[in-house]
């Protein structure tokens, strides 16, 4: 079952005269608990893309549908009220809140949805005990390793439960380590949750934990990836050979 998705979608920017065509007629469906991820050049599209099918940003023309609902045609109060119940985002900066401990910001989400307290708190410890980050609630975003702030920002996408979960470049300012550890994560989440996962990088090793890689170049789809029942190195190698076709991904920033 589709749980996205994106017909004809085209994105422009400009006017008449000074017109830059990012998307092109995109056709794109995500099925429910997969986890994809959209790779591409600088300049591709890829995060134009992000943005739309996420509804940060508005279509030029085209159809997006999440859980079957048509997102391009929804007024702005009842888009935030869409975003509030069925996404969740994950961003590279964390955009976590410093006067707000790690329990705090992961709660947010259930904060505007009027959780009941003892609902929230059960979710809290279920996605901070799955995340390991228990142990630091009561630690405030300056006192935590960029590790543990991407791991909060994970866990409050996650704990309001939504349809889908959009990921732009989660593991860009971590280390390999932790950016191994938040995948390691993402992929467990994925498969015990069954969460949809959707997730823009630039880097391959980030892409081989997904089950589906989507290849962007000039606004328009190049290629897709299946993983299938392949090994997460075999999967890994075969995103550097398309890499290599592609020319410039993986030397990317």
């Amino acid at each position: 079952m589709n749980i996205l998705e994106a017909v004809k979608i085209h994105k422009s920017y400009g006017n008449k005269l000074n017109k830059q065509e990012v998307l092109k007629g995109l056709d794109i469906s995500i099925e429910k608990g997969e986890f994809v991820s959209i790779m591409g050049p600088s300049g591709s599209g890829k995060t134009t893309l992000l943005n739309v099918l996420s509804s940060i940003d508005t279509l030029s023309q085209g159809s997006i549908k999440i859980e079957g609902q048509e997102i391009t045609a929804m007024k702005e109060k009842q888009l935030a009220e869409f975003r509030k119940h069925h996404l969740g985002f994950i961003f590279q900066d964390y955009n976590l809140l410093d006067t707000l401990s790690v329990k705090e910001n992961i709660l947010l989400p259930l904060s505007i949805t009027k959780a009941s307290k003892q609902e929230a708190n059960h979710k809290f410890q279920a996605v901070a005990t799955e995340l390991g980050i228990l142990e630091i609630q009561d630690k405030y975003p300056g006192e935590i390793s960029g590790g543990q702030k991407q791991r909060t920002s994970a866990a409050r996408a996650f704990v309001h439960e939504p349809s889908i979960i959009f990921a732009d470049e989660p593991t860009g300012a971590l280390d390999s380590r932790s950016a191994s550890d938040l995948l390691n994560k993402l992929n467990e989440l994925n498969q015990r949750r069954k969460a949809t996962i959707v997730m823009v990088t630039h880097d391959s090793v980030a892409a081989s934990y997904s089950s589906r890689v989507i290849f962007i170049k000039d606004g328009q789809i190049y290629t897709q990836l299946y993983k299938g029942q392949a090994s997460r190195q075999a999967f890994f190698q075969d995103i550097m050979k398309t890499q290599g076709v592609l020319g410039g991904v993986h030397n990317e920033h």
